[in-house]
């Protein structure tokens, strides 16, 4: 059943290539049921779950030759993932519903993305992995180049953000490549199973080298400091549906590399070296750090823009800083809080985006929060206001939305683990609350005045929101609401599977 999410996702994008060129509500509606099909099959999925247990989608020879093949599974971190990415696919359809440029190719590569995206979190051989990731990739750069927002005509910047992306993304998917296939030679070249490749007993001395070189691979994409610069960029430069499913799923692709492939796999690479450099003891200490940087980075960063864009850009690469330094506690409350961190900022970061992408910025054809102040948008579109305000609220962590137990889990997990990085985490929180109720109030509740020489000329009324962009909002608010009333919902899913024998040697090597 939950092979077909993939399957799906790629007969979707090629049934939209084959509808009437001069009907593109058909296109739309072609691509919103196939993202609704894949929600569905994802839903169905985790409910005939039992939790803990590990179930086998798919397998079947690929290359028998090198140990090859299409092995799909999926326990319940995969499966918390297989519903983020229902969520954010079709909530990133409806709120693209006013595509007009090439509808066609737009949800042929939208869709394809999502194919690869699904076909990431269901695949357990590291090969196909890999594919599926590269698959996922690709359609990124054409989605941001083609149909990217470039303020003032300037098309360059849009064709820039795309390259870098490209650029970092395959980068860092050389380094996930030169990891798998060393962990293959040295396994005996016999297979590419991770079940089978989580009890193998690695060198030490290689985990040492591996564990850095996979995880900074797949880190890359989760905006990992000083690694991250590629994150704004793409965010402001990206069309509304692709931003929300840059920082909604791809993002999580690469914190999900990190924990399924170099943490499961290399889980000796976080022990101690047995000497000092700079005061680092262990790739642990070095990686924890980058994440709190990312953190404070990413929320300092945040309050100075004036492009609306990108304070949730850089709010973004604060946020998976969460997520990495939840990673490297090594704690269960850690690791939970981590992977819930994962789908609460995918929900939550979706949202925002979608407000300020598609429901501000295509009616008022401005970012800048200085113009922004001058438009009393929180009179003349309530509605935006009220859904900016309430994702605001989940993304600074008020208790009742998701963002609220994830990052508390992770916070408990470094108090336990690393106290002291606490205070340090407790002052970028207090930075995010700053950027995002200055963003808040400069866009939806200032009482600024027009400038009789700037800005751009005085707009007649606005565009009322539409059906599709309040489902699509009401649908992301659903999300982070209900989790954040009932964790429990995604908790049983993550927790049985954090203590499967997939991650006994992780938690042999220093579970607290």
């Amino acid at each position: 059943m939950l092979a077909w999410t993939i399957y799906l996702s790629f007969a979707g994008a090629a049934a939209v290539l084959l509808t009437p060129k001069s009907k593109p509500q058909v296109t739309r509606v072609v691509a919103l049921l196939a993202a609704l099909a894949g929600f569905g099959l994802a839903i169905a999925g985790t409910i005939a779950y039992e939790p803990g247990s590990i179930v086998t989608v798919a397998q079947v020879p690929w290359i028998p030759q090198l140990g090859i093949q299409y092995h799909l599974a999926a326990d319940g971190i995969s499966l918390v993932l297989l519903l983020l990415t229902g969520i954010a696919a079709t909530a990133g359809i409806l709120f693209s519903w006013n595509i007009e440029n090439r509808v066609r190719e737009f949800f042929a590569f939208y869709l394809a993305l999502i194919g690869g995206v699904y076909g990431v979190f269901l695949s357990f051989d590291l090969f196909l992995l890999f594919v599926f990731y590269e698959v996922a990739i690709i359609p990124k750069y054409f989605l941001i180049a083609i149909w990217g927002s470039a303020p003032n005509g300037d098309t360059s910047k849009r064709t820039y953000a795309a390259m870098k992306l490209a650029l970092y993304s395959f980068a860092g998917s050389a380094l996930v490549l030169a990891g798998i296939l060393a962990a293959w030679v040295v396994s005996g070249a016999k297979t590419f199973d991770m079940q089978v490749l989580a009890k193998y007993p690695f060198p030490v001395h290689f985990q040492m080298w591996a564990f850095p070189l996979v995880f900074v691979g797949f880190a890359v994409l989760a905006g990992l400091w000083p690694f991250h610069t590629w994150a704004p960029t793409g965010h402001a430069a990206a069309p509304t549906a692709a931003s929300m499913l840059l920082a909604g799923v791809v993002m999580k692709l690469g914190a999900y590399g990190c924990l399924r492939v170099a943490m499961m796999l290399f889980p000796a690479g976080l022990g101690a070296w047995g000497f000092h450099v700079l005061g680092f003891g262990s790739w642990r200490d070095v990686f924890a750090l980058l994440a709190l940087v990312g953190i404070v980075y990413g929320a300092s960063v945040a309050l100075v823009q004036q492009d609306f864009k990108f304070v949730i850009g850089y709010s973004s690469v604060s946020h998976m800083g969460f997520v990495l330094l939840g990673l490297m506690t090594l704690s269960q409350i850690g690791l939970d809080g981590a992977v819930l961190q994962m789908f609460s900022h995918g929900v939550i970061a979706g949202l925002l985006f979608a407000v300020v992408g598609r429901m501000v910025y295509d009616r008022t054809h401005t970012r800048d929060l200085k113009i922004l102040s001058t438009m009393h948008l929180g009179r003349t579109l309530p509605f935006v206001a009220v859904v900016f305000t309430l994702a605001a609220m989940a993304s600074i962590g008020m208790p009742g939305f998701s963002g609220f137990i994830a990052e508390f889990q992770v916070i408990v997990g470094v108090w336990h683990t690393m106290p002291w990085m606490v205070f340090v985490v407790g002052f970028g929180i207090l930075v995010g609350i700053g950027f995002t109720w200055r963003a808040l109030t400069r866009a939806f509740f200032s009482d600024g005045k027009r400038a009789t020489a700037a800005g751009p000329p005085e707009h007649g009324p606005l565009a009322a929101v539409t059906w599709p962009e309040r489902c699509g909002s009401l649908l992301l608010l659903a999300a982070t609401v209900t989790v954040g009333l009932y964790p429990q919902i995604l908790m049983n899913l993550i927790l049985p599977s954090l203590n499967s024998p997939l991650f006994a040697a992780l938690r042999n090597g220093g579970w607290r």
